[in-house]
């Protein structure tokens, strides 16, 4: 007995000192820098290149989904567009994270930031002081027309003064902040650009660089990491009081919300916006994406490999 009491107060030393150090590794580890490229991206002043950049931010990138804390829908439904002055809040199991300010406001957006590091942040997941990002915004194969296209019309954007606090993060954030988020960078090259038509290729780059399909439609782990077919369905949104939504099989499988739909069935969906309030999917701004945009997703959605749902059906 007296051998098994030594054992259990040594272990319980050992455990302890673990935690302590583990503790005190984590908290000098907070304020990582690293280095990641700054991309020759400068911002436009010519309209068309503005125009088509402001068709990005409002229909395919939903950049107006996160970036705004205005009742995005209402405002959609009167054909205005949501100021992008950041501070939506989002709260995960890693902590809660505030959106940014990306008007051209110098103290509180992004007005005293260059193209470069704008473009550096979009592609790599840095930020301006060096520190690496939770991947919330996955843009770093958007081609470098398109890149130079948001920027310059983010460049456009009347400057709003609104202060965002910083993001918090739990335990677990804080662990996984010290040891696992780093810079996460393009897949090879970062094409120059990419030809707009409604083939299955350019529905690919719609879906996987710029749209970020996967990220609510492929299961995915407790740290973000995606453990299930991709968009063979995500994971569920559960939040108190209201039905729990899930999203759904997008492939070809039988078992998707898409099984047997048209090309125009598809259109017609989107075009109907959002049909369930508390739905987290931005209907709103992919309505606005043009037929042959949405063609190419559909095309897209019916090439890739058919895979049986691998979430709960709610």
């Amino acid at each position: 007995m007296k051998r098994f009491k030594k054992i259990a107060k040594w272990t319980g030393f050992i455990l302890l000192f673990i935690i302590v150090a583990l503790t005190a590794l984590t908290a000098t580890r907070q304020d990582l820098r690293f280095e990641a490229p700054y991309p020759n991206i400068k911002a436009s002043t010519d309209s068309t290149v503005i125009a088509q950049g402001k068709h990005l931010v409002y229909s395919m990138a939903h950049c107006a989904d996160c970036h705004s804390n205005q009742n995005t829908d209402s405002l959609a439904q009167l054909g205005i567009e949501p100021t992008l002055s950041g501070g939506r809040k989002f709260a995960f199991e890693l902590g809660n994270f505030y959106s940014r300010n990306i008007t051209a406001d110098e103290e509180t957006g992004i007005g005293k930031l260059t193209d470069a590091e704008i473009a550096r942040t979009l592609y790599y997941g840095v930020n301006s002081k060096g520190q690496a990002m939770i991947d919330f915004m996955p843009f770093h194969n958007v081609s470098e027309e398109h890149m130079t296209a948001i920027i310059s019309y983010l460049r456009t954007l009347k400057p709003v003064k609104n202060v965002v606090p910083e993001n918090e993060y739990s335990t677990l954030g804080k662990v996984l902040k010290a040891f696992l988020v780093k810079p996460v960078g393009p897949k090879g090259t970062i094409p120059k650009t990419v030809t707009p038509d409604t083939t299955a290729a350019y529905g690919n780059y719609i879906v996987n660089n710029v749209a970020n399909c996967a990220g609510c439609h492929t299961l995915r782990g407790p740290t973000g990491d995606y453990i299930g077919e991709p968009l063979a369905g995500g994971n569920a949104f559960v939040e108190p009081g209201l039905d729990t939504l899930t999203p759904p099989n997008l492939t070809p499988h039988p078992e998707s919300r898409i099984y047997g739909w048209s090309k125009q069935n598809f259109i017609d969906r989107v075009r109907m916006g959002k049909l369930i309030k508390h739905s987290h999917m931005p209907w709103n701004s992919y309505k606005k994406m043009t037929d042959d945009e949405l063609t190419a997703i559909y095309n897209y959605l019916q090439s890739v490999k058919p895979a049986k749902t691998s979430v709960e059906k709610k």
